[in-house]
């Protein structure tokens, strides 16, 4: 088991940036890839960015040029930061773990969960 535990979030007006980590713990040696997830209300969740530990990182066109995701693999985290959020952004954000990266854009099982951290942006 790996347990994912994310940090950050808050409340900002659109246009301002926050940054969300996560921490991983556990059986880390079955994890490759960890990324973001998120879900407004009412609506599916969706990927916003998964990195793997060597080699590629995939980002949701929503967020590309705005959110950043960075890892470090000797402390086992990653930390997503975000600029220039707009409302749309609204959300619970989800850190997520793998065996590989195309594991988690698929999330099959077992990709592993955090709590959820919201994020909140007002225009």
């Amino acid at each position: 088991q790996v347990q994912l535990v994310e940090s950050g979030g808050g409340s900002v007006q659109a246009g301002g940036s926050l940054r969300l980590s996560c921490a991983a713990s556990g059986s880390i040696f079955s994890i490759s890839a960890m990324g973001w997830y998120r879900q407004a209300p009412g609506k599916q969740r969706e990927l916003v960015v998964g990195i793997a530990f060597v080699g590629r990182t995939t980002y949701a066109d929503s967020v590309k040029g705005r959110f950043t995701i960075s890892r470090d693999n000797a402390k086992n985290t990653v930390s997503l930061q975000m600029n220039s959020l707009k409302p749309e952004d609204t959300a619970v954000y989800y850190c997520a773990a793998a065996a590989t990266l195309s594991r988690l854009l698929r999330r099959d099982p077992p990709t592993y969960w955090g709590q959820g951290t919201q994020v909140t942006v007002s225009s």
